[in-house]
């Protein structure tokens, strides 16, 4: 299923000389986001650097939530991770994207790379009842960390 969502250039590179996002392939579940810089950026090795992505999102409905995601080759070639981050339906701002460099060497961002995804989801949102005990027990119980083995 489709939802129509507004999406607002920022910064007139991006449709023009950058790429707007879209969906790598017919199964991909995330858009490709692209650093909308003008500049290479160098991000020293443990450093971070907010990218801009040259959109901004008007969702029109709360019950919906953008994720920002990591490039699963950025992460495995070169250490490079994108900082998770979540944008609510009502943020209209600029989308930044937060890269980490945890390799060992330097990492160079150029204008138009694909630096990070942008997945939609749909959100549940609750209420919370506070309670001094649970209802129903379960077999983990309050086991942390490990708890389920090793296996």
């Amino acid at each position: 299923m489709h939802r129509q969502i507004e999406a607002k250039i920022v910064n007139p590179l991006l449709g023009d000389t950058i790429e707007l996002p879209k969906y790598a392939t017919s199964g991909s579940a995330a858009l490709d986001l692209r650093a909308c810089i003008t500049e290479s950026v160098t991000i020293p090795s443990g450093g971070r650097h907010l990218f801009p992505s040259g959109l901004a999102f008007n969702m029109k409905d709360p019950n919906i939530v953008a994720m920002i995601a990591s490039r699963s080759g950025l992460a495995l070639k070169h250490g490079v991770r994108a900082h998770p981050g979540v944008i609510d339906s009502d943020y209209h701002g600029e989308l930044g994207i937060l890269i980490h460099n945890d390799g060992q060497e330097p990492f160079t961002v150029n204008s138009g790379d694909r630096i990070a995804q942008l997945l939609f989801q749909p959100i549940v949102k609750v209420d919370l009842d506070y309670v001094d005990s649970f209802s129903n027990n379960t077999e983990r119980g309050a086991g942390g960390f490990g708890h389920t083995g090793t296996k």
